[in-house]
């Protein structure tokens, strides 16, 4: 199963390199050293090389590796649109996969806002994000990035007597124009993972953000 998934980033890593570096710099974007492209993804380092993406030290041969290809082959010189904001099952095409975005992208993280209100900061820093203090609704809310044009907007509730807590993720209304409609649902899926992890951990987040 991991070599096959290894053939398919492979695959997604030949397009990203027939496109002109100067290209991949823009739209990506990222930084160029020799062979190498340097972005942030999933709250880590990246490293984008012709034959592998090592993110956060560590080589990639699954699904996120994958995730990163198909953007960086993707990803088109456009400017976010984060307004108006569009929830999953708003994008055509989107009823196959709604399902499992509710329930691995938004229901998983039910448990943890408490935590996720604590770490919030922390969580906006890691993933170059920004705290949404327009929100309409909700107890606390923040966009994060984990691709450099993938917005997620989130909007929490926190548990009282009367409630449970909640979780919406929202998206920018071009989004699709950035990454296919499955592999946005997969990076929210790959985005609630990592923000389990790291709230879990109970760690400054800060000392491991990009650059330092």
């Amino acid at each position: 199963m991991t070599q096959n998934l290894l053939l398919i980033q492979k695959e997604y890593l030949q397009k990203v390199w027939l496109r002109k570096p100067e290209e991949l710099e823009t739209c990506i974007p990222a930084m160029r050293q020799g062979p190498c492209l340097h972005l942030k993804a999933f709250g880590e380092p990246c490293e984008l090389y012709p034959g592998e993406i090592i993110l956060g030290g560590q080589p990639l041969t699954g699904p996120q590796g994958i995730l990163i290809a198909m953007y960086a082959s993707h990803v088109p010189n456009e400017k976010l649109q984060l307004h108006p904001l569009k929830s999953f099952k708003q994008f055509p095409g989107s009823m196959a996969y709604q399902g499992a975005f509710t329930l691995n992208a938004e229901k998983i993280l039910i448990p943890y806002v408490p935590a996720i209100k604590e770490h919030e900061q922390d969580l906006v820093i890691r993933f170059s994000g920004h705290s949404n203090l327009d929100a309409p609704i909700g107890d606390f809310s923040f966009t994060l990035f984990p691709l450099p044009r993938i917005a997620l907007y989130y909007t929490f509730y926190l548990p009282d007597d009367e409630f449970s807590a909640a979780v919406t993720c929202l998206f920018p209304s071009n989004a699709t124009k950035f990454m296919p409609l499955a592999g946005l649902a997969d990076t929210a899926e790959f985005t609630a993972r990592k923000i389990i992890e790291l709230v879990g951990k109970g760690e400054s987040l800060e000392d491991n953000r990009f650059g330092r």
